[in-house]
């Protein structure tokens, strides 16, 4: 009997935008319409104004990702899971519905952090943001830390911070031992994410591109799948199950 490929995913923006989640730099991104909504995504910015960091709050309180649900694409994902071929899933999103979908949580790297919970930049208290977002809807335009009073903060990576280097070690990894590498709604266009699919052919893999745009890497892919991600992607699992 032949054994499986495994396969590491390499996911960004464009598989969650179908659950109702902007992306921050496309046409319609949110700091394409509204520049200035960078700044509070900047660790500077947020450290050292107020103004700044209640802002951030109310784009927190007010973003779709508390109302939505996984994509199909991300279900599909998370039904390969069952057939024991998936080695990794590196995603660029903050959102968690990878793990919403049924994904394992050690599966999945996410590369820019997790919206879904903050600490404190002082004490590292930590929790789940839901119960922030409570207290903002509540009234609280900054809400300090509630074991010291300090200031607090999604686990997102920020501008001018580095990436967690175990998440990039887990990511490598995954990258370098699978047997296919598919990229499913990412423009392969930020580093150091995008290397990750060159990283993966240069070890052997074969290359997969979903994505309704093109990309850098298109002509070094062995496939290049264009269309709806929600339609296409959960349509070639299928065919690698079968």
């Amino acid at each position: 009997m032949s054994t499986q490929p495994s396969i590491t995913f390499l996911t960004g923006a464009g598989i969650s935008t179908g659950a109702g989640i902007p992306d921050f730099r496309g046409p319609q991104g949110v700091w394409t319409r509204d520049p200035e909504a960078e700044k509070t995504s900047t660790l500077s910015w947020y450290l050292r104004d107020p103004e700044i960091r209640k802002r951030a709050w109310q784009l927190r309180a007010a973003s779709a990702v508390w109302d939505v649900e996984p994509t199909p694409a991300h279900r599909a994902i998370a039904e390969l899971e069952g057939s024991g071929q998936i080695s990794g899933i590196i995603t660029q999103n903050i959102d968690g519905l990878h793990q919403a979908a049924g994904s394992s949580p050690e599966l999945v790297h996410e590369v820019h952090g997790n919206v879904r919970r903050w600490r404190c930049e002082y004490c590292r208290a930590a929790g789940p943001m839901a119960e922030m977002i409570d207290r903002v809807r509540a009234g609280e335009e900054d809400p300090p830390c509630p074991m010291c009073g300090g200031i607090i903060r999604a686990t997102t990576i920020l501008f001018e911070e580095m990436l967690d280097a175990d998440v990039i070690d887990a990511a490598t990894s995954a990258a370098e031992s699978c047997d296919i590498m598919i990229a499913v709604g990412t423009s392969l266009f930020v580093q150091p994410v995008a290397s990750l699919f060159p990283l993966a052919l240069e070890f052997g893999a074969a290359g997969v591109i979903v994505n309704a745009e093109p990309t850098p890497f298109d002509s070094a892919a062995d496939e290049v799948i264009r269309g709806d991600i929600q339609d296409a992607l959960p349509a070639y699992l299928e065919g690698l199950r079968s």
